[in-house]
């Protein structure tokens, strides 16, 4: 199966370096899609992706997609442009699906500003995740649970990856997310992530 790869800000398709080698071993075929925000606006990166979405789509076959934090958020505005799309599971890792404080702390000043570009438009406004279309596929969430939490945590005592609270994964909040003991940065490492990928691809 097709497995269509996106990464999160600031990183490349290179961070899918070892999970796209595993996929590879069960017999999947794994697919990336790449972007920039240093160059590219938050418009045109949705729209590349909607398209690379819709060529997946007339090949008629069922894809697995997994995002990895802005990733996750780029996956679900983009399959809702593109609902005949099969999917046979969307794997969100580390994504803010209702938002990051500890990005808005981060990205609300100027460098953040100059190097994000309207991607870190979308980070800091609370109204645009609210806007994000639900999701009609089969999905699910996976969070880090190796962050501080001790004295000057952005997170108040709560369960984080680092960048992003477990509450702030969810999509709705009767999800129950799959809990790794990871950093924000390398949860696609994990083997519990690999494994549940497959899991998920497997099911009818």
């Amino acid at each position: 199966m097709v497995v269509l790869l996106v990464h999160g800000l600031g990183r490349t398709r290179r961070s899918f370096f070892l999970l796209s080698r595993r996929l590879s071993s069960y017999g999947h075929t794994p697919d990336f899609f790449s972007y920039s925000p240093w160059t590219e606006s938050h418009e045109s990166i949705l729209a590349r992706l909607a398209a690379k979405l819709q060529g997946l789509a007339e090949t008629e076959t069922e894809v697995g997609l997994v995002g990895h934090s802005f990733g996750g958020l780029l996956l679900r505005e983009a399959i809702a442009v593109v609902p005949e799309l099969r999917v046979r599971h969307l794997v969100m890792l580390g994504t803010p699906n209702c938002g990051s404080r500890f990005a808005r702390a981060l990205f609300t000043g100027l460098p953040a500003r100059l190097l994000l570009g309207t991607c870190r438009e979308c980070l800091v406004q609370e109204a645009w995740f609210r806007n994000l279309p639900g999701l009609s596929v089969p999905y699910s969430v996976v969070a880090g649970t190796a962050g501080w939490r001790g004295p000057l945590s952005p997170f108040n005592g709560e369960v984080n990856d680092g960048a992003v609270a477990v509450s702030e994964t969810l999509v709705k909040c009767d999800d129950q997310p799959v809990l790794v003991p990871s950093l924000h940065t390398f949860l696609m490492n994990s083997r519990l992530v690999y494994r549940h990928i497959v899991e998920k691809l497997e099911e009818p």
